[in-house]
């Protein structure tokens, strides 16, 4: 099945922030410093980009947000569901696939087939 970039670089994102909820609920805003502290600053993440990514996968079920109350502030916790456990291990496979493939090719090699 063929890859497109911007489809590659959708799920990318879905599946880091995914990760990142693995242990336990967050905030957006620790979400994204922990992105980028666990990838050492490879992947990072703007405002403008992480909410439409956290919306776009609690619609799909695989995170769930509520609301709380901290240090004055409601603030919008999220926290991985068992259908994004799932689809963050399959995705993570998949994505393996991808990359495995791509370094095969760039390094002269054949492809896995999939």
């Amino acid at each position: 099945m063929p890859v497109e970039m911007q489809s590659l670089i959708r799920d990318v994102n879905e599946l880091l922030v995914l990760s990142s909820l693995r242990e336990g609920a967050k905030h957006g805003y620790q979400i994204a410093l922990d992105v980028e502290a666990d990838s050492r600053g490879m992947f990072s993440f703007q405002h403008g980009t992480l909410y439409p990514i956290l919306h776009r996968l609690e619609k799909a079920g695989l995170v769930a947000g509520r609301w709380s109350t901290g240090q004055g502030r409601r603030r919008k916790e999220y926290q991985l569901t068992g259908r994004g456990r799932d689809a963050l291990d399959g995705r993570a496979r998949s994505l393996d696939t991808v990359v495995t493939n791509l370094l095969q090719v760039i390094r002269g090699a054949e492809p896995e087939a999939s």
